[in-house]
């Protein structure tokens, strides 16, 4: 009798349907964790504070003492696409010049109010006659100071952290900006 030859070693079989949707789904599970998870990580790692620049407001005899007034000006971290909005107002009022300043910069007294009602946002208006800011959303009523005098606001207006500054001989208005208001952060002088 004739050796029976060895059975041929069985041909590799190509991976199944099922094997094949297996590593496609891994594979697209794994791409879209990534482009998920790429972003969040360089925002972890990568977040940085935006920086806060002092903006200038005007020269200081621009301000007429116990005037106030509104002034536009250009945020500072404004994007190309921004247009109009990338301008923001504030309400300055010149307090005049404290007496017992040593240092003559120093001497010079401002009132900055965000033009934004407390309430919920809407800019508020000055009038001058009454002598209070008033929001024509809902009603919410300011003093001169910006404390709270009627309406649904549950605060005053804010304020914003301003010095004086001379460049070239010239006493310059400045704020704080971008540095917008909050109740964690009122943009207050720190003690």
């Amino acid at each position: 009798m004739a050796p029976v030859p060895d059975p041929a070693p069985p041909a590799e079989s190509l991976p199944g349907r099922r094997t094949f949707f297996s590593w496609l789904t891994y594979g697209l599970g794994a791409v879209a964790a990534a482009a998920v998870g790429i972003p969040f990580i360089g925002y972890l790692f990568g977040a940085r504070k935006a920086p806060v620049a002092w903006v200038h407001l005007g020269p200081v005899a621009d301000f007429p003492e116990n005037q106030t007034r509104m002034v536009t000006f250009d945020n500072p971290i404004r994007q190309p696409w921004d247009g109009m909005v990338a301008q923001t107002n504030v309400y300055v009022r010149y307090e005049g010049r404290e007496e017992t300043a040593t240092d003559e910069m120093k001497g010079h007294k401002f009132l900055v109010l965000a033009v934004n009602c407390a309430h919920l946002g809407c800019p508020v208006e000055w009038f001058a006659e009454s002598g209070l800011f008033m929001c024509p959303c809902h009603g919410g009523v300011y003093y001169a100071n910006g404390e709270h005098a009627s309406g649904p606001p549950p605060r005053g207006l804010y304020h914003c952290v301003s010095r004086v500054t001379r460049v070239r001989g010239v006493d310059l208005l400045e704020i704080q900006a971008p540095h917008f208001p909050t109740l964690q952060n009122t943009l207050t002088h720190p003690a």
